[in-house]
């Protein structure tokens, strides 16, 4: 029967999961696959499993529910595998790699850092203030010049710096941050954002990075907004 993987444990680890449900609209029991040192957290399904989110949100607390006892590798949401067989297979086959992996991670939260420009008018001003050519250009639109240069001109201008300084911000909260990681992934921004940080974070640094980060938001100012996420999983560090 074909099963849903959630997460790969230590044989060792207690998975307390009493009281949480599978994914599927006829959820069955939790259970493990052995093999070896390892074990695997599963459950039989009968159908496709879709991103519903009463099955994203199941997923997830499989994956809370274990990290709180001990290390653990979370799968990415709808993994499936044939059976109980191929899944002992799998777990022999990298047996190294996964007990590797889990001692890496003993111990350890991740934590996500976005931050996004919600507000360009104070930045904005700020160029201005700053860049005498900005300025000049500006001055020189708003005073009637109907040189149709002008407007391309000061576009270009201000969104070579905002790109300049929303790097540099990011840096700068990137420096600030990744002190109290294990590791770290920078990951190229999405919509409006400009920083997307992924941190695996010792259990001992976390109150230090969450200090650490409300000081950052503290201090920004207006207009960009910094966005932390954690402790989760660690998909982004298996």
């Amino acid at each position: 029967m074909p099963l849903y993987v959630y997460s790969i444990t230590a044989e060792d680890h207690p998975r307390r999961l009493d009281g949480v449900s599978g994914v599927g609209s006829e959820p069955t029991a939790l259970r493990t696959v052995a093999a070896g040192p390892l074990c695997a957290v599963v459950s039989d399904i009968a159908e496709e499993v879709r991103p519903k989110r009463r099955d994203l949100t199941a997923h997830q607390e499989v994956q809370q529910r274990l990290m709180a006892d001990g290390a653990v590798l979370p799968l990415q949401f709808g993994y499936t595998a044939a059976d109980d067989l191929a899944v002992r297979q799998a777990l022999e086959s990298h047996a190294e790699s996964y007990l590797s992996t889990l001692e890496r991670l003993e111990g350890c939260a991740e934590y996500h850092v976005r931050a996004s420009q919600t507000d360009e008018t104070p930045l904005l001003q700020q160029i201005l203030d700053d860049l005498p050519e900005a300025r000049d250009l500006n001055d020189r639109i708003r005073g009637g010049d109907q040189d149709p240069r002008l407007p391309l001109a000061l576009g270009e201008l201000v969104a070579r710096e905002v790109e300049a300084r929303q790097e540099a911000l990011a840096a700068d909260f990137t420096e600030a941050l990744v002190p109290f990681s294990r590791e770290h992934i920078a990951r190229p921004p999405s919509a409006n954002d400009f920083l997307n940080l992924s941190l695996l974070v010792p259990d001992g640094q976390q109150d230090n990075l969450r200090a650490t980060e409300a000081d950052l938001a503290r201090d920004i100012g207006s207009g960009v907004d910094l966005r932390f996420s954690g402790p989760l999983p660690p998909y982004s560090f298996v």
